[in-house]
């Protein structure tokens, strides 16, 4: 049965809490992050994710989404004062019903799934936690297998990042690498199937337009920092930089709605060639 604490003063406990909300440093020292929200608390559970402990709100009967939550998951229960777990939840004019604290996952490139019909997002140096969530989120919506984080780079297990997947990056692998040669030995690792990935890269002086190139084979797309696009390291990596043709006044695009773009005509193209091949 699991053990049930009380809260209701900015305790020890509380304030480790409250570090994993702003303090990438500790997040990643505790091996925890904070949850917010129905909707990334059900998904972290519906997809197995460990969850250390369920914050709730003291002298507040639950919901049934909540009771289910607590009956369901192993985790220590924490009755807190609603004015601490309204600090916990960022909205000021809100009271949440129920927080998850998850554990990290490791940052393995083998958590990715390899196969024909690989589909993976490689998001370089990404400088805001928005922007990954969103992206993460695309990805979701488009059928990768899973999107990579590498260099110097927002995190995203930022709560602004968990919020802006709404839940998402619990359902596709997320990795962090340092380095765009963790990526390069991962893509060439010799496999069985003798699976190698295309690099394709997005710029705006890319030699095509990205409709004009076949995306249906397994592919990692490279997605470069909001200001600054892919590295040259990165650059010089692809097989094919492609871009996408824009109009009007606007002279790019937000990198987490390149990506977003760039998943739709893969999965466009793959659709069309399951149909064909019928």
């Amino acid at each position: 049965m699991p053990r049930t604490l009380r809260v209701t003063a900015r305790n020890a406990s509380f304030q480790q809490w409250q570090a994993l909300l702003g303090n990438r440093t500790k997040r990643q020292r505790a091996g925890e992050f904070l949850v917010q929200g129905v909707r990334p608390v059900t998904m972290a559970v519906e997809h197995g994710w460990e969850i250390s402990t369920l914050l709730y709100a003291e002298h507040r009967p639950p919901s049934r989404w909540a009771r289910e939550i607590l009956d369901r998951v192993p985790a220590t229960r924490v009755a807190m004062a609603a004015d601490l777990l309204a600090e916990l939840g960022e909205k000021a004019d809100e009271t949440p019903e129920l927080l998850a604290v998850a554990r990290l996952p490791a940052d393995r490139l083998d958590r990715l799934p390899v196969g024909p019909d690989m589909l993976v997002v490689v998001f370089d140096r990404p400088t805001t936690p928005g922007n990954i969530g969103t992206l993460i989120r695309s990805a979701d919506a488009f059928g990768a297998g899973g999107v990579v984080i590498t260099g110097h780079a927002a995190d995203p297990y930022d709560p602004k990042a968990v919020r802006a997947s709404t839940g998402s990056l619990f359902a596709v692998p997320t990795v962090r690498v340092g380095s765009h040669r963790e990526v390069l030995d991962w893509v060439a690792a010799p496999r069985e199937d003798g699976i190698v990935p295309q690099l394709v890269g997005t710029d705006e002086h890319g030699d095509r337009d990205v409709a004009e190139h076949d995306l249906t084979g397994p592919t990692v797309l490279l997605i470069g920092n909001e200001t600054h696009g892919l590295s040259a390291a990165w650059r010089a990596a692809c097989d094919r930089m492609v871009r996408i043709p824009i109009t009007g006044t606007a002279s790019s695009l937000n990198a987490a709605t390149a990506a977003t773009v760039m998943l739709y005509e893969a999965v466009t193209q793959r659709r069309r060639a399951a149909v064909r091949g019928r």
